[in-house]
């Protein structure tokens, strides 16, 4: 049984997808010990609701005096990396929130923290935990549609201003140390590396659409916000041998009907669906150029042995980060949200930016086993 701690009780960890409300399905794995938030009152009334014994408003604390073995980090995205370091060093395997770090020399001293302590390290977003992107690799690992050529990923929404009743004052969302490309175009990011393995170069375009957005509802509506970060970055990645993705970090994409995911290959196409959100994610879309006695078409995949897989994630939602820490501790699971993904998927980030800036394609240092 891993004992857990929970930093932060915002919105992801207290939502009805977030991790919180849906720990009770892993109850033989995990027991909820901590929560921690600098609002005590916030993490009191958190742990009322959820059943945790113990409250903190100190990392520090929760710590040196909470008996866990393992915290849950729900910071926002620039307290990544020191929370995530000092949880590490104080002997706790971690879970966290996107995107790992805000620098490479903060994800480079994580992945050492973790290596010296013998410790796990799991980073969201969960999405190649998902049946239909864990069968997808599958199908192109073992060449059903061919030699890869390029593949589209839309990872994008319209962005928490444009949404109908976003709960919480969504200024930090454009503003320097977050931004789409973190936010949302980091879950594309990861599907393409879960597919297709380490990219060894990233160009990009990127920049601020409008320089101020208003909120459109909810208790925030009308808030003007100064855009201070990029709010549109389009990134091209190069695999090596001829194969290439491209994937959308913006807060533009109001609406869209295409799929969510394309790749093309030499002997087909594998498209997966619009939102992973809808329906679970359950479709894949497979066309052959050979579907039948030298006849092209789209293929009925027969799905059905991934359900009792897809109701489980679709019960856990983001409680699959503590979910897959779990099995990593107890060494029943192979890694798959790892700090070394994670750590490229960063550099990714931080590079694609920098593409931007110079107009140069740029080479990627890091890598993961594939």
């Amino acid at each position: 049984m891993l004992k857990l701690g929970v930093l932060g009780v915002g919105a992801i960890a207290t939502v009805d997808y977030g991790v919180l409300p849906n720990l009770h399905h892993i109850k033989d794995k995990v027991q909820l010990v901590a929560l921690c938030d600098p609002i005590r009152d916030r993490a009191a009334e958190a742990a009322k609701r959820f059943g945790a014994p113990e409250v903190y408003d100190s990392l520090d604390a929760m710590l040196a005096e909470a008996d866990i073995d393992a915290v849950v980090n729900l910071t926002p995205i620039p307290a990544h990396g020191e929370t995530s370091l000092a949880i590490l060093r104080a002997g706790k395997h971690l879970a966290t929130e996107k995107p790992l770090a805000a620098t490479m020399a903060e994800a480079d001293a994580i992945i050492e923290a973790a290596r010296a302590g013998d410790l796990r390290v799991v980073c969201s977003p969960p999405n190649m935990l998902y049946p239909t992107r864990i069968e997808a690799a599958r199908l192109i690992r073992e060449g059903v549609i061919g030699k890869v050529a390029f593949a589209k990923i839309r990872a994008s929404h319209g962005g928490p201003a444009s949404m109908m009743n976003w709960p919480t004052d969504p200024t930090w969302f454009y503003q320097e140390g977050s931004g789409p490309l973190l936010d949302v175009g980091v879950y594309g990011i990861h599907e393409a590396l879960g597919l297709l393995g380490p990219a060894k170069r990233v160009s990009a375009f990127s920049g601020i659409t409008e320089p101020t957005r208003v909120v459109r509802s909810g208790p925030y509506a009308g808030k003007e916000i100064t855009v201070t970060t990029d709010d549109n970055t389009l990134i091209m990645l190069d695999f090596g041998g001829g194969t290439f993705a491209v994937v959308d970090g913006t807060f533009n994409v109001n609406a869209a009907k295409g799929p969510r995911l394309e790749v093309f290959g030499r002997a087909g196409t594998l498209n997966l669906p619009n939102n992973i959100n809808q329906n679970g994610g359950r479709g894949i879309d497979l066309f052959l150029l050979e579907a039948a006695g030298g006849l092209s078409g789209w293929i009925d995949l027969d799905l059905a042995h991934l359900e009792p897989a897809q109701r489980r994630v679709d019960g856990l939602r983001r409680a699959l980060l503590a979910d897959h820490l779990a099995d990593l501790v107890a060494g029943t699971a192979p890694e798959v949200m790892g700090a070394d993904v994670a750590r490229h998927a960063l550099e990714i980030m931080l590079k694609a930016h920098e593409s931007a800036r110079t107009g140069q394609a740029l080479e990627l240092e890091t890598t993961f086993p594939w």
